[in-house]
């Protein structure tokens, strides 16, 4: 039964909202679509930079927690990590939206933007040989400068706000993926690669590489339920 860990975590991380989606109050179920294709969209980078550092032993699977299937040199289990987690991320914001008049969180936007661009700058120049800690500071940042600076959109505070929510759930699934509760990690990091600081058994910078992705789905998101003409 320890084969089925990594995937378990999955299930329960997804189903009480795939199931909620159905609700007559709800009805994201009408936007799985354009949720599918923002997940691919933004899955295609994440998936290229999990090869390459799986490769470079930046970090590695402990497959005794995973069903086996190997695609790429990631577990199955690791493909499917980037359809559920954002599912759970933009299933959590669309109800927060759905249900909650929470528009002046826009006015933190700039001050959001502005300090993380410059705290990820700091860290990137300062830990420049540390290649998980430079790639997610750089990733977050042109993020950031896009979705603020060109997209121009007006949502930043809120998905920051659902962001910190979702750490509530965070913790205990990436806490069993690095290892809590667990007699070895299923997700393994290279001491070298990344700062150290660990929130538990949790990199830090896995909770900036989680807030880049939900950023980017997010924005896919509304983009191609835009373009349902759905309200």
């Amino acid at each position: 039964m320890i084969s089925y860990t990594y995937s378990a975590i999955l299930f329960f991380t997804i189903i009480v909202c795939f199931i909620a989606s159905f609700d007559h109050r709800i009805k994201f179920n009408r936007y799985f679509v354009p949720f599918i294709k923002a997940a691919i969209v933004v899955a295609i980078p994440f998936i290229l930079w999990d090869v390459w550092f799986t490769s470079k032993g930046v970090w590695w699977f402990n497959n005794d927690y995973t069903l086996g299937i190997i695609l790429a040199g990631l577990p199955l289990e690791e493909w499917l990590f980037f359809i559920c987690i954002p599912f759970s991320c933009v299933f959590t914001y669309f109800c927060f939206d759905l249900f909650f008049k929470w528009n002046k969180l826009s006015s933190f936007n700039n001050i959001i933007v502005f300090v993380s661009i410059i705290g990820c700058s700091l860290i990137a120049l300062l830990h420049y040989d540390k290649v998980y800690t430079l790639v997610t500071a750089v990733a977050i940042i042109l993020t950031l400068i896009y979705l603020h600076f060109i997209a121009r959109v007006p949502w930043i505070g809120k998905a920051s706000a659902v962001y910190t929510i979702l750490m509530l759930g965070f913790f205990p699934v990436n806490g069993i993926l690095t290892g809590t509760g667990l007699e070895s990690p299923i997700v393994n990091y290279n001491p070298n690669d990344f700062l150290g600081i660990r929130i538990l058994t949790i990199p830090i910078e896995d909770a900036v590489y989680g807030y880049t992705q939900f950023l980017l789905v997010l924005y896919f998101f509304k983009r191609f339920k835009g373009i349902t003409n759905e309200d």
